[in-house]
């Protein structure tokens, strides 16, 4: 009964993050600069930012699942660790293929892809977690792994470095304080 559950959960994750994560998409427009729409929001149409908002509905749907369901805490934390690292990775490796191979179609596909990535990233958790495998051996890591990510998310959208990742295809500048300070 618990795994139909979980499994349930899982299927309708894929909705809730997607639509979660096109609203986050747009929280910056919508209600302007400040603390919450800047690190939740998306400032800009980098590939970080993109990231950020799939994997911030990621890890939001998961904290609720993971209160909801109440599966093994070691196992759902190192599988939903394994579906993150998936989920950005796989948002990376998609823009710089789609855009070496599509540029004029590219932007417009990301959010697409980046739902069917998410989709992609939960049946790699779900499938962890009910598998005889045992992801909670690798409970360390994935906590090691998580608070990587947290550094990350954190440090890199206030202050992004000057990679092609951070970039803002649109204005070419990075993250919302170079662009603020462009704007002006």
């Amino acid at each position: 009964m618990k795994n139909k559950c979980y499994a349930i959960t899982e299927i309708a994750g894929c909705g809730v993050i997607g639509v979660a994560a096109i609203l986050l998409r747009y929280l910056f427009r919508w209600f302007g600069p400040g603390a919450l729409t800047i690190v939740f929001g998306s400032v800009n149409g980098s590939v970080w930012e993109e990231i950020k908002v799939f994997s911030g509905a990621y890890i939001g749907y998961g904290l609720f699942e993971l209160l909801w369901i109440r599966v093994g805490f070691r196992r759902y934390v190192a599988a939903k660790c394994a579906g993150l690292y998936g989920l950005m990775g796989g948002i990376i490796a998609f823009h710089y293929i789609a855009v070496w191979l599509f540029p004029a179609v590219a932007p417009k596909a990301e959010p697409i892809a980046a739902i069917i990535i998410t989709s992609l990233a939960q049946l790699l958790a779900s499938k962890l977690v009910l598998s005889d495998l045992t992801p909670e051996d690798y409970f360390a890591p994935a906590v090691f792994l998580l608070m990587l990510y947290y550094l990350m998310f954190f440090s890199f959208t206030i202050y992004p470095p000057k990679a092609e990742l951070f970039r803002d295809p649109a204005s070419g500048g990075f993250g919302y304080l170079e662009n603020a300070v462009e704007k002006h």
